[in-house]
């Protein structure tokens, strides 16, 4: 096992990126086994390009891991909107959700609704733009036939409670978007029935290491419809196309990329061998230091105060005449972070170190003396 304190050792980045929940600079454990694997594939050796195909495997069965679950049940997708889209697509009935939601669930359930019309989407408006238990409870109906949620909502950074909404939802099917938090943040995965996610924002692998994960009942109810070569029980299905496959496969279209299975791997091992608890508690003090320097120069924010109801994410909404300036003082200082729709995301990660919250607090600083009220 290793230590949060070798977890964090392992960021080199310049100071002042606080922006994990857009993209993730690579860990160098994951770049050097990209190198290593590239010099592989350039060998001509079959037993070095085998070595680097086996990647696959050991990906998704530490996928599997992760999510409590079964490797069998894992797929690699190139990005987590395709995960998604595979199992939107297969959806037949109603499905519920947030118009506020990332577009990849938002417009994978119009588009599968346009094409197919056999997915229905039902559009909530929750308060505040939490997902939670109450509001799923209050809003399902009859004809929802799954529920689609963010595990860490993007604009404000609240932590959905997959439990509590498997409660309210019976056997309905339940579609999580987990990029924004998996590996980062201890969740029942268990409790979802599809889980799909991506290793280029918080584990520092890249693109390309999109994965998804599906559950007996998901592969039981989900038609596989962007079913490729690769989604049959035949290795190389030729001069005849076999029925889909009523495992997991049947919900890829092509055979992964190897080399961002490498990439996804060593990312994976560094979590698993620091522990996605400590993890947890260490990003928790990070984005505690955020909200109380907010507080500190009277900067309203939009992410929950309670650690059980956050990640990552640090949403700054100052008033709207006000957020161009904030920005700016932001950049000036150094502090690279996504300014969007009238907000600015602050998301820190284990390895960011003191230094960097230091310009943090000097951009609010010289922000909020500059604000005329």
């Amino acid at each position: 096992m290793a230590t949060i304190e070798d977890y964090a050792a392992s960021f080199d980045l310049e100071p002042g990126y606080l922006d994990w929940a857009s993209f993730g600079p690579l860990s160098p454990a994951v770049r050097q086994e990209n190198t290593a694997d590239l010099e592989l594939l350039a060998t001509g050796r079959r037993s070095s390009i085998d070595n680097v195909v086996e990647h696959a495997a050991s990906a998704r069965s530490l996928v599997a891991e992760l999510l409590g679950g079964n490797e069998a049940n894992v797929t690699l997708q190139p990005s987590t909107t395709q995960g998604i889209m595979q199992a939107v697509f297969g959806v037949t009935g109603g499905l519920l959700v947030s118009r506020g939601e990332y577009p990849s669930l938002t417009v994978a359930a119009t588009r599968a609704h346009e094409a197919l019309h056999v997915v229905e989407p039902q559009w909530i408006d929750p308060p505040a733009g939490y997902v939670t238990p109450e509001v799923v409870r209050d809003t399902i109906t009859s004809s929802t036939a799954a529920v689609a949620v963010s595990l860490v909502d993007f604009r404000t950074g609240y932590r959905a409670d997959l439990a509590g909404i498997r409660d309210v939802i019976g056997d309905r099917l339940l579609i999580v978007d987990a990029v924004q938090g998996f590996g980062m943040v201890a969740a029942d995965y268990q409790a979802a029935d599809v889980v799909c996610g991506n290793g280029y924002k918080w584990l520092r692998a890249g693109r390309g290491t999109g994965f998804a994960w599906f559950s007996d009942r998901a592969l039981a109810e989900l038609t596989p419809v962007f079913s490729g070569a690769t989604g049959t029980d035949v290795a190389l299905p030729i001069d005849d196309v076999p029925p889909a496959s009523a495992g997991a496969n049947a919900f890829t279209v092509s055979v992964p990329d190897h080399i961002a299975a490498a990439r996804l791997s060593a990312s994976l091992r560094e979590v698993l061998d620091t522990g996605v608890e400590q993890i947890e508690e260490a990003l928790a003090a990070r984005t505690r230091e955020v909200l109380f320097l907010a507080e500190r120069y009277d900067i309203p924010t939009l992410t929950p105060r309670e650690a059980v109801h956050r990640a990552g994410i640090v949403t700054l909404a100052p008033p709207a005449q006000d957020v161009a300036a904030l920005a700016a003082s932001l950049a000036n200082h150094g502090v690279t972070c996504t300014t969007r729709s009238g907000a600015v995301r602050i998301a820190p990660h284990v390895g960011t170190a003191a230094d960097s919250m230091v310009m943090l607090g000097d951009a609010l600083a010289d922000f909020a003396h500059a604000r005329t009220w």
